[in-house]
């Protein structure tokens, strides 16, 4: 399922009476729309309401992140100090994580690999949003095999019921693309570009059983099974985001404005105090959300979901492990320096790993006692 040739220019698709703008290459690649000089005038030309203006992005990682285009050769950073691992085994969680049980490292590297990994039979895939690719890597001996190029800066991937992996370009002319056959998925809401929903990057993707994809945008859309896309649903501007196994259940990591923790939150023994979120919804049966409500009280990006519906997420340090009757934390693992999110992945999805976001990139596994859950497994 390998993928090296360069993005062809598509003309107009006309696919169930909706008009879809053609992906052109019209962005640079590793340039996050919202920072390309070019947006302005293809906003203009392209969207009936203008989009307010981006707000200055927050700065993360290192000054190559955040989207901004590498010169060549830029990616051949000095040597990274080494990701702080807990020097201690984590705690037992029961029915989680046995006694013993420690981080290890897998692989290290650069490209912005923080959104959107999905996991395999054989370990972990990332889409390289600086790199424009997409990379398999091996929970064995962490080798890694890159199955796509020239992704225009796509840093979100999700696999739809048919088995196929599909990825958010962020390049200018956002949109989401199966990978191979390179396809156009959707592009447009209301018949004018995403562009046109504003300049925040398209962040985070998961797919459901039905064959849509959620995604996170400055806030929470969906793209049904023909690619026609809903929302905002909610409040919530949203980053990290994951469905329930039986496809009831939204989440969306943040908090609600004025949502506060109740004074007598249960904090696992050892654990800091927590300071991000999670934000759920009810899914209906044609996809749209209903019923925003404050879940739980820890989360922060990237958010894994075991097949017992059990919620893994990145924050202040660590992995909040939640209930999903109730969200009340069950544990709380100790994770590498600066993880901003987990998946899991390997043989049996018994392996949870944590991706960190620090001078350079690198992740680390640890074995689980449960299995991850993912609505569709990869067809290679």
């Amino acid at each position: 399922m390998r993928i090296d040739k360069a993005l062809v220019v598509v003309t107009v698709l006309v696919a169930s009476g909706i008009v879809a703008l053609a992906q052109q290459q019209v962005g640079t690649p590793g340039v996050q729309a919202g920072r390309d000089p070019n947006r302005a005038a293809f906003v203009a030309a392209n969207c009936k309401t203008q989009p307010a203006p981006p707000a200055a992005p927050a700065a993360r990682g290192n000054a190559a992140r955040g989207g901004r285009a590498a010169a060549p050769g830029a990616n051949a950073q000095p040597a990274a100090p080494p990701v702080l691992i807990p020097p201690d085994p984590a705690p037992a969680i029961p029915g989680v994580l046995a006694a013993g049980q420690r981080w290890r490292k897998v692989w290290g590297g650069t490209g912005n690999n923080t959104d959107g990994a999905t996991g395999t039979d054989k370990g972990l895939l990332l889409a390289q949003n600086d790199l424009s690719q997409i990379i398999e890597i091996s929970l064995a001996d962490g080798r890694v095999e890159v199955l796509a190029k020239d992704t225009f800066t796509g840093g979100a991937i999700a696999v739809r019921p048919d088995g196929n992996l599909y990825v958010g370009y962020r390049a200018l002319n956002r949109g989401i693309w199966r990978v191979d056959p390179r396809t156009l998925f959707t592009n447009t809401m209301n018949g004018e570009p995403l562009e046109c929903l504003g300049a925040a990057v398209l962040n985070d993707m998961v797919a459901d059983k039905k064959g849509g994809i959620y995604m996170t945008m400055g806030g929470v859309y969906y793209a049904n099974a023909r690619g026609v896309v809903s929302g905002r649903y909610g409040r919530v501007g949203g980053n990290g985001i994951a469905v329930s196994p039986d496809d009831r259940t939204l989440y969306v990591t943040g908090r609600l404005m004025g949502a506060m923790p109740p004074a007598d939150l249960k904090i696992p023994a050892g654990a800091p105090t927590p300071t991000g979120g999670l934000v759920a919804f009810d899914i209906q049966p044609d996809g749209s959300l209903t019923n925003e409500r404050q879940f739980a009280w820890g989360g922060g990006d990237g958010t894994a979901v075991d097949t017992q519906g059990r919620l893994y997420t990145p924050g202040n340090g660590g992995a909040w492990v939640i209930d999903p009757r109730n969200g009340e934390f069950l544990g709380f693992i100790p994770t590498p320096a600066g993880t901003h999110g987990l998946h899991f992945g390997g043989p049996g999805r018994r392996t949870l790993f944590s991706i960190q976001l620090n001078a350079q990139t690198s992740v680390h596994a640890i074995d689980t006692l449960v299995r991850g859950y993912q609505a569709t497994e990869w067809k290679r």
